[in-house]
């Protein structure tokens, strides 16, 4: 799964930071003196009314600066973006202030909860001081920027090369040179040095917001954001943590022995039974799918090669874009034709997608949507790649339609395809909770906005593959389902723990244990103790390898990506219910069925409006977060696996932490 998310870091999060991080969400530039009466002059409920309408007002020109931000990267759309986060934040903090003033006062419940959620609007407290304020936002701009333009270049003179990001990937995704992977891999790490002492700056600012808000730090701000305290927020997420951690180990041991098998022992693992972080077949580690070839138990069986499908589809296209070019076409042409194709199968891949949606009666995208999204990288400027879901104008106003968009480079992979599902999930959620006031126009929490397009992707069965023609015919047997399931684990559960350990290391940030001299040891060191991962050489405090995921630079709170892998299977659980479903659980798509949509859809338009839990219990009937669907759905696997690695020794050390122990292999460093 791409961990998509947040882009700059004041991206306002209604309750619990609820919303996407897939978009960003800012704040409204202030209105004009006169237009901002005091509390004294408003009862709350006039008072949460008139943030409201500012709020929505304003919307359609923060998010245009934000968008121009990640879509144009230069100087100037970063001064932009940070001029307007900065005049955001000040209004926040003013709002914030004024918002004391209703203290005990009589309210609505709805007003309320909206002032409980007005402290939480943002992932990046500001400190009230204009100065600091300012030079907190230029640091979020230029971090995001550094991420956005990172490019590794290799060699001098006529044979230097420069790559970014997604070149860099593909090495990982197809290359099993273990050179070349763990060049590319360093690589692409080497870009995050410089925001390094941006960062230790900006932890300091916004510690200093949270503590003027009344928090501890900004870990324990994010914390607090979950209709519960922030001390039994951390102790639930280690409860659903130890649920499902055996059917992570039964993963990694299997993983780790066909490692070995492909590169040898002596590279196939890092030392006391890490897996190498380059060998992963994705930047993080956080998703093994693109390692299908070494890892599928049964080879060819029930064929789930999407990807070949979807490269097929291109060059059908590309074939058709050459062909209206005539023959002897020029250079010029033939990479028109290229691009052409490119943008064709993006927009196919999304058509697809919608469908999904469509089906369970849905309406479908504005047409905005499809004239204004980003599909494929364009190719005169710096982007960042990174996907999001953005909700522009919160639903439109004076008659305007919703202004909705995705921003991707969508490549003919099954990585790319899935992530287009789980993006629409964002869009159709902004879509289902418009209606709703700008407070609460976010997820129940913010894991909910994760899990909804994944909750698709889950449906996402052979059956549904094949039926849109994505897959061959699939034959019934035991080991086309343990294939089937290993394709969803190595997606599902090989992302569980990374899903914790990012902001694991930030909390730890925030509250001072985790020093800056100690940034990258306390990264690898939980990376090896939830992971079991390590890098193959050793990184020490010269490089700053948390700012090569993007969630760091960018400030996107990452706990929700976690429990959106554990909710979108008590989501899928109860749709599949939904949908008169009486097979096992892993064999279900309720692709086409109107009582699942109906019920999904009249979840997502709850937003933030109530507690997560009453919308969580509407749903599933149940108000807490429980990973027993996660074992259910992967019980085959896990008996399969727990076979696979009898009498092999599982299980990793985690210490010493083996970035600052462990020697180069042999090979070019």
């Amino acid at each position: 799964m791409n961990h998509r998310h947040l882009l700059l870091p004041l991206a306002v999060a209604t309750v619990l930071l609820s919303l996407s991080a897939c978009r960003k969400e800012p704040t409204p530039e202030p209105a004009p003196a006169a237009a901002q009466p005091g509390p004294a002059a408003e009862t709350a409920d006039e008072f949460v009314a008139r943030v409201n309408a500012e709020l929505k007002a304003a919307y359609p020109e923060q998010t245009s600066a934000q968008w121009l931000s990640s879509t144009f990267i230069n100087d100037d759309s970063q001064r932009i973006a940070a001029k307007t986060n900065e005049r955001s934040l000040a209004q926040l903090n003013q709002w914030i202030e004024q918002a004391k003033a209703y203290d005990g006062a009589p309210m609505s419940a709805a007003s309320r909860r909206a002032l409980d959620m007005l402290k939480l609007m943002t992932a990046m407290p500001a400190p009230r001081d204009p100065k600091k304020l300012a030079e907190l936002t230029e640091i979020a701009a230029r971090m995001e920027g550094m991420y956005g333009a990172g490019t590794y270049c290799s060699g001098e003179g006529d044979a230097k090369k420069c790559r970014q990001l997604g070149e860099l990937e593909d090495v990982l995704r197809s290359s099993r040179d273990y050179d070349a992977q763990l060049e590319a891999w360093q690589g692409w790490h080497t870009i995050a040095k410089p925001m390094r002492q941006d960062y230790v700056r900006f932890v300091e600012l916004v510690n200093q917001g949270s503590r003027e808000m009344g928090f501890a730090d900004t870990g324990a701000m994010w914390r607090s954001g979950y209709d519960m305290p922030a001390d039994e927020f951390a102790a639930e997420t280690d409860r659903l943590w130890s649920q499902v951690q055996p059917l992570y180990e039964q993963l990694h041991c299997y993983t780790r022995d066909k490692l070995a098998q492909a590169y040898g022992v002596e590279r196939g693992q890092v030392g006391g039974g890490l897996l190498p972080a380059h060998l992963m077949g994705n930047m993080w580690q956080q998703d093994w799918g693109n390692l299908w070839d070494i890892l599928e138990p049964y080879k060819g069986v029930g064929s789930l090669d999407i990807t070949a499908t979807l490269e097929k589809q291109y060059q059908q296209a590309l074939g058709a874009a050459e062909r209206k070019r005539g023959p002897g076409a020029s250079v010029q042409a033939r990479f028109e034709a290229q691009r052409e194709a490119q943008l064709a199968v993006a927009k196919q891949m999304t058509e697809r997608a919608q469908d999904f949606y469509t089906s369970l009666n849905m309406p479908k995208l504005p047409d905005g949507y499809w004239a204004k999204t980003q599909f494929i990288k364009p190719l005169d400027r710096d982007v960042v790649c990174h996907a999001s879901a953005w909700d522009m104008n919160m639903g439109g106003a004076d008659g305007k339609s919703p202004d909705v968009r995705t921003k991707m480079c969508i490549k003919p992979n099954e990585e790319d395809f899935t992530t287009i599902y789980h993006e629409l999930g964002h869009v159709y959620y902004y879509l289902a909770y418009n209606h709703q006031p700008p407070i609460f126009q976010g997820g129940a929490n913010d894991g909910f906005h994760e899990a909804i397009g994944d909750t698709i992707v889950l449906a996402m069965t052979p059956k549904y593959l094949e039926s849109i023609g994505l897959v061959d015919g699939q034959a019934q047997s035991q080991q086309a389902l343990i294939n089937a399931q290993m394709r969803m684990a190595l997606a599902k559960v090989a992302f569980l723990p990374f899903g914790l350990m990012i902001d694991r290391w930030r909390w730890g940030v925030f509250d001072g244990s985790i020093t800056p001299d100690h940034y990258n040891q306390a990264w690898w060191e939980l990376k090896a103790k939830y992971q079991g991962v390590a890098p193959a050489t050793p990184r020490g405090e010269e490089f700053f390898d948390p700012g090569a995921k993007y969630h760091v630079p960018g400030n996107t709170p990452y706990t929700r990506y976690f429990l959106s892998h554990i909710l979108q299977f008590q989501f899928y659980k109860s749709l599949c219910e939904a949908a008169g479903q009486t097979g096992p659980l892993y064999d279900c798509t309720f692709y086409g069925d109107p009582e699942a949509g109906r019920k999904f859809w009249t979840m997502l338009q709850h937003g933030s409006s109530q507690p997560w839990q009453a919308t969580l219990k509407e749903l599933t009937g149940s108000e807490q977060i429980d990973g027993g669907a996660v074992l259910e759905y992967f019980a085959p696997l896990q008996e399969w696996l727990k076979q696979q690695n009898a009498g092999k020794q599982c299980g990793w050390d985690a210490a010493p932490a083996p970035a600052a122990t462990q020697q180069p292999p042999a090979g070019r460093h």
